[in-house]
């Protein structure tokens, strides 16, 4: 039996499951986009190919593999994307929950199902009604007795394809949690412009170390929300993006341990600011995959942390 156990982003990593690029499908039409930033490079012409995400991954996969990680992969489902698998399920304490997600990807959790299979059936949480309850792992930030939870509060949020969490989602995680603070935070989002689109809340803010975080202040509609971040950690201790930064995905590094940080080796400031601040920095191409808003913590389920 895989016993899980994720309490916040930055402890020391045992088992992960990475995503896969293998077999990804031709290039996406325009209209099968799920976000503005895959159909910006769609319609340039600069959608990544299958071999350079390939090569992306598999320099992540060396990364855990240094660090004694046990990495699972989603078996194979043939012209899929199966890149983000943040998406599609995470784990809270002890307990995994299938996300629900947009109707368009449902066969992607199937092929971790093996995983699943190895898992006390009383700690898995299956969604029940996935037309109500909205709620992707991106939008799911742990940090100890706090859960972070991105969202979209417009009254358009049917409308929205780039809303992926919504207050069912909410309520369905702080009833599983009850003793959890639950913070929500409303996220800028936009289909015509992918550096004014937070498609998750690790697409604006992520903790990293014991007291850190990377944030970008313009990917909050509430100030007061973005201020509640800024009174926990501290605003000395955060690194503010730039709106070319959060487009970049700067925040969506990925921890392997407190003092370990796997980012894209173009984020020269980002880099910078860790490399001063205590931290290994394990530096990969990450930026092909990232033309489809997604980047390190995207691509990773963490099962198990110290």
């Amino acid at each position: 039996m895989l016993a899980l156990n994720v309490k916040n982003e930055t402890s020391r990593l045992r088992a992960v499951v990475l995503g896969t690029a293998v077999s990804n499908g031709p290039t996406p039409k325009a209209q099968d986009a799920y976000d503005p930033k895959s159909l910006e490079h769609i319609l340039a012409g600069t959608y990544p190919t299958e071999a350079d995400m390939v090569a992306e991954m598999e320099a992540f996969n060396k990364v855990f593999e240094k660090y004694d990680v046990k990495v699972y992969r989603p078996e194979l489902v043939a012209n899929e994307n199966q890149i983000f698998t943040r998406d599609i399920a995470f784990v809270i304490d002890d307990i995994i929950i299938e996300a629900g997600i947009l109707p368009e990807r449902d066969k992607e959790f199937p092929a971790i199902q093996y995983i699943i299979d190895q898992i006390d059936p009383a700690k898995f949480i299956q969604i029940q009604d996935k037309d109500k309850v909205h709620i992707e792992g991106g939008d799911v930030i742990l940090w100890n007795d706090y859960i972070f939870i991105g969202t979209y509060r417009g009254e358009d949020y049917k409308q929205v394809k780039t809303a992926r969490t919504n207050q069912a989602g909410i309520d369905l995680i702080k009833e599983l949690f009850p003793h959890k603070k639950v913070l929500t935070f409303d996220l800028v989002k936009s289909w015509e412009d992918a550096r004014d689109n937070a498609l998750h809340l690790d697409c604006c803010f992520q903790p990293v170390g014991a007291n850190k975080a990377i944030i970008y202040k313009g990917g909050f509609r509430n100030e007061a929300e973005y201020q509640q971040l800024v009174d926990l950690f501290g605003e000395e201790n955060l690194f503010q993006i730039t709106r070319d930064e959060m487009y970049q995905m700067n925040s969506n590094v990925f921890s392997i341990a407190p003092d370990v940080v796997v980012s894209e080796k173009n984020f020269t400031r980002l880099n910078t600011w860790l490399r001063n601040n205590g931290f290994t920095v394990e530096e990969i191409p990450y930026a092909e995959i990232a033309k489809q808003e997604g980047l390190l913590r995207c691509s990773t389920l963490p099962l198990i942390r110290d």
